[in-house]
């Protein structure tokens, strides 16, 4: 019992979403804890391979930092794609710098359980989910049949419909169609269908990767956005000639990066080409001879996914489960702020839109996002964890869409914001996760035996922590944005810490301490984190709360969600250690 169950993050992946898949990765090998885990580190690169790494790696900046080479390739920074087909000793040669290579049937040696934070095909369909199965190695999150659903939009949209009975107007464009239609008229019938504005979807995409709303009554915008979701682009001759060097190689690295661009490998006149600066050279001599550059992605969508465009509220809600398969909905976060649509770039890369918990709106319509929510978790075979988002019309009818079944797990991504809006920190979410994966896996009948052997371990595990409490170390902030930041990072590192339990306590500008609960630690900023301070608890988070209560006093125990000041005398009683944000200094008593 004494031995800690193998966990091996898996980050990375095919996908357009590896960089999100990145920082989870981090995220999971951060916060796990190490009283009852052993974090193995595996990077998935984007040819398939498994490669057991060194832990550090998760700090630099990006995949392609450290992977293919930390220096830049031919002045650009590329993904192992864009070198083109490799020989064993290359690619043997590129792995063995940054770690050791995992044979598929050997993962079984090195894990007792596989922590997928991978998304999007080849990681959130079922791809994975299936190998890990034939493997008999348990896995995070959802089923093959729940998986196979959440990455296809169109089936989604019609089991939400049977759900919950939602309308929601949408068509499909295959590649073949668009190509051979007249794509005025093609525009013009859409819009008498679907009404205006349009939203196109790559329908097999997910963190908004592939979404483009049709804002104008143009032809020209719609075919962009076609083109767009589609992962094609198109060079104007006329344009070409007018870009120095510099601009042409900054188009060509805008081409590389996967939110923005296309990615590679591309095809230019049914000719492969892998890297950037391949082709540069080859659209200087195609453009020569031609008016225009078609350039598609060797991963393209073969249809797209056209939708009515919702005007309404947006939110986001997670899911979770107790031992008996119960489903539960979180506190329903809300996206808003200065944004039409929660994209790529507003969902990771602005401060534009915020977000806040519960949706801003009366007690009736929570009931009822909760319970069309929940319906859409039951019709598409998630369990475990998922996240359904939707809309909040002004006439208070709920429209969702894109059930995630990996979500986003940064530190600040919506499931972890709602899990500590019930009193689950980082870490217990993580722990949640596992075991309530393990406990899933049993209830397909595979492996059965072994399986409930580990989740008796788990329990075991989680049983003997809380006979053994550990000692309290208080992570001390001031009132400023800088102490905040890092207060809620510490914060949650610590949370998987086999010797100390952190203690979120503020030293506020009127000279007092006072305890901080774990929700507030989960605000974007000091701001926000002052206001929130008193505020009495929203009825419906408290309902929440309460019907969540024996998922939380078998992870975590009790929770105190109140703010309480300390004395000097009780804060040297209470707390054998420190960690001061203002000196970023762990002090021991």
């Amino acid at each position: 019992m004494d031995k800690k169950i193998k966990v091996g993050i898996f980050f990375g992946g095919q996908s357009r979403e590896r960089e999100i898949s990145f920082l989870g990765g981090r995220t999971a090998y951060e916060h796990i804890d190490r009283r009852y885990f052993e974090p193995v580190v595996i990077f998935v690169d984007s040819i398939g391979n498994f490669i057991k790494i060194d832990p550090q790696l998760l700090y630099e900046e990006d995949i392609r930092s450290f992977y293919p080479s930390k220096n830049q390739n031919n002045g650009y920074k590329v993904y192992i794609e864009s070198l083109g087909p490799l020989r064993d000793t290359q690619l043997y040669k590129l792995i063995y710098k940054i770690g050791s290579q995992i044979k598929v049937e050997e993962l079984k040696n090195h894990i007792d359980f596989a922590f997928v934070v991978m998304h999007g095909p080849y990681s959130e369909d079922g791809n994975i989910q299936g190998m890990m199965e034939w493997l008999n190695i348990p896995y995070m999150g959802p089923g093959i049949l729940g998986s196979g659903v959440g990455i296809d939009k169109p089936v989604q949209n019609r089991l939400m419909e049977l759900a919950t009975g939602q309308t929601k107007k949408y068509k499909t464009i295959s590649k073949d169609t668009w190509e051979s239609s007249d794509k005025s008229k093609l525009f013009t019938s859409l819009i008498a269908e679907l009404g205006f504005p349009l939203v196109v979807k790559a329908p097999h995409q997910g963190s908004s990767i592939g979404v483009a709303i049709v804002k104008k009554r143009s032809l020209e915008e719609f075919s962009k956005s076609m083109s767009q979701c589609f992962f094609e682009t198109q060079i104007l001759k006329k344009d070409w000639i007018k870009l120095s060097t510099r601009q042409k190689k900054n188009l060509m690295e805008k081409t590389s990066n996967l939110d923005e661009g296309i990615g590679f490998p591309v095809v230019l006149d049914s000719e492969v080409i892998y890297h950037p600066s391949d082709l540069l050279k080859r659209l200087d001599i195609y453009l020569n001879f031609h008016d225009n550059a078609i350039i598609s992605s060797t991963n393209a969508e073969d249809y797209v996914l056209i939708e009515e465009f919702i005007s309404g509220q947006e939110f986001s809600v997670g899911v979770i489960q107790d031992d008996s398969g119960k489903a539960f909905a979180l506190p329903p976060a809300e996206v808003y702020g200065d944004v039409q649509t929660f994209d790529f770039k507003s969902k990771y890369k602005s401060n534009v839109s915020k977000k806040r918990i519960p949706v801003e709106t009366k007690y009736e319509n929570l009931e009822k996002i909760h319970e069309n929510i929940l319906k859409a978790f039951e019709i598409t075979n998630m369990s475990v964890i998922s996240r359904i988002d939707g809309f909040l019309t002004a006439d208070d009818v709920v429209i969702l869409h894109d059930p995630n079944t990996i979500p986003g797990m940064s530190p600040a991504s919506f499931i972890f914001k709602q899990m500590a809006e019930i009193g689950f920190g980082i870490t217990d979410s993580i722990t949640y996760l596992i075991r309530q994966s393990i406990r899933e896996r049993i209830r397909s009948g595979k492996n059965v035996f072994n399986l409930r052997n580990l989740l008796k371990n788990i329990d075991a595990k989680i049983d003997t922590a809380k006979l053994k409490p550990r000692k309290k170390l208080a992570v001390l902030f001031g009132e400023n944005e800088d102490e905040y930041k890092i207060a809620k990072a510490k914060f949650g590192q610590f949370g998987g810490n086999e010797e100390f339990e952190p203690v979120a306590v503020c030293s506020a500008l009127n000279g007092g301490k006072y305890r901080i609960p774990l929700n507030l630690m989960f605000k974007p900023d000091i701001m926000e984190f002052g206001m929130s301070i008193g505020k009495a608890k929203h009825p419906f988070i408290q309902k929440n709360i309460e019907s969540t209560a024996a998922i939380r006093q078998f992870y975590v125990g009790d929770v105190d969600f109140s703010v309480s000041k300390i004395s000097e005398e009780a804060f040297v009683k209470d707390f054998v250690a420190v960690f001061d944000c203002k000196t970023q200094e762990l002090i021991q008593s």
